[in-house]
């Protein structure tokens, strides 16, 4: 443990938690970065980790990801992530469930969470029996649609910098990953006219898209190849990396996934490759916006897209001084986060 108490200090978490029940067979974290804004906001996610360190690397890495999405932002909150190790098509039941809300309670306010890759509207609504600390559920809806909102004026705010023009009729967009996020997004970029190729592991959701957006069907580990304008993941992170950045053939790359870029070194890659990436927790965080203006009453759709309009300025603001003094995009995105995280909401 000794290695992860080094990994807190030097990364400027306040708490990592490893939660257990024996009854149940509950196994996860929940890591809290940072809350001088406000309660440590973010979603939980249900997956299979191949170690509990696996798990644990990735809900701190998440963690920290979600307070500077949140000061990205600019909303009161500061970030944290849950995981719960296990198999989201096998392992749910009630009561899994809330047991993790009751760990989620004993946390007095200091972590609110939400929905994440494997928990659904319905698993909330279990974990909320035990906890009042959950956000979301079968009555709010999906922050889905919300984040693929974000991400789509995401696109066209860069593709306005990069291409002269936020129009993305007949743009090639490669999507990789048409879950519940990606498959909206297709819809806002098969409605505009783009063209898309797309892939996912669920033969499914390929076929649909195949039929609603006549979208061309490549293989998952060939969609990193595709010649294309724009890549957009929407699935796993870490997809910028030593066996993918080579592969590349797309002048932008912007999506809905989290920790996109492995490492800094990969984003120096892009760079020098000519290829723009827009900061994943700039672009993404529609998702985010919804979830917290829903928390406090705002229910108007047309005021929380007003909001979330907000991410193109922020993208434009990133570009621009990303080419004007010579850094990384995600660089400045961290600096852009960082000076809004010193402070507070008093």
């Amino acid at each position: 443990m000794s290695g992860y108490l080094a990994k807190l200090e030097e990364k400027g978490f306040e708490e990592l938690i490893l939660v257990q029940d024996s009854i149940t067979g509950l196994k996860g974290a929940i890591a809290i970065h940072n809350t001088v804004r406000g309660p440590a906001l973010g979603g939980t996610r249900m997956w299979v980790y191949p170690s509990e360190e696996a798990a644990i690397d990735d809900v701190m890495h998440l963690a920290r990801g979600m307070s500077y999405k949140a000061a990205a932002a600019e909303l009161p909150l500061g970030g944290g992530k849950g995981v719960i190790i296990a198999d989201p098509e096998h392992d749910k039941c009630e009561e899994l469930f809330r047991a993790y809300g009751r760990c989620v309670e004993n946390l007095n306010g200091r972590f609110v969470t939400a929905a994440d890759m494997g928990i659904g509207e319905e698993d909330l609504d279990c974990m909320r029996k035990e906890c009042k600390y959950i956000i979301g559920g079968s009555a709010i809806g999906s922050p889905s649609p919300y984040t693929a909102y974000g991400v789509w004026k995401g696109i066209k705010a860069y593709a306005g910098e990069v291409f002269g023009s936020t129009s993305l009729k007949d743009k090639v967009v490669a999507v990789q990953g048409i879950g519940s996020v990606g498959s909206a997004l297709c819809q806002h970029l098969a409605d505009e006219g783009a063209h898309l190729i797309v892939t996912d592991l669920d033969e499914q959701r390929l076929k649909d898209a195949s039929e609603m957006w006549n979208a061309t069907i490549v293989k998952p580990e060939e969609i990193y190849s595709q010649e294309c304008d724009i890549f957009s993941p929407c699935g796993a992170g870490g997809v910028v990396n030593e066996q993918t950045i080579s592969q590349f053939k797309c002048s932008i790359i912007a999506g809905a996934a989290n920790n996109i870029i492995k490492d800094m070194q990969y984003g120096a890659a892009l760079k020098e490759r000519g290829i723009y990436y827009a900061p994943d927790y700039i672009i993404n965080a529609g998702g985010l916006i919804f979830v917290w203006m829903t928390s406090q009453g705002i229910t108007d759709t047309n005021q929380i897209k007003t909001v979330i309009d907000n991410i193109a300025d922020r993208l434009i603001e990133i570009f621009r001084r990303s080419r004007d003094e010579n850094k990384l995009p995600q660089e400045l995105a961290d600096i852009f986060a960082e000076e809004r995280m010193q402070r507070n909401n008093n």
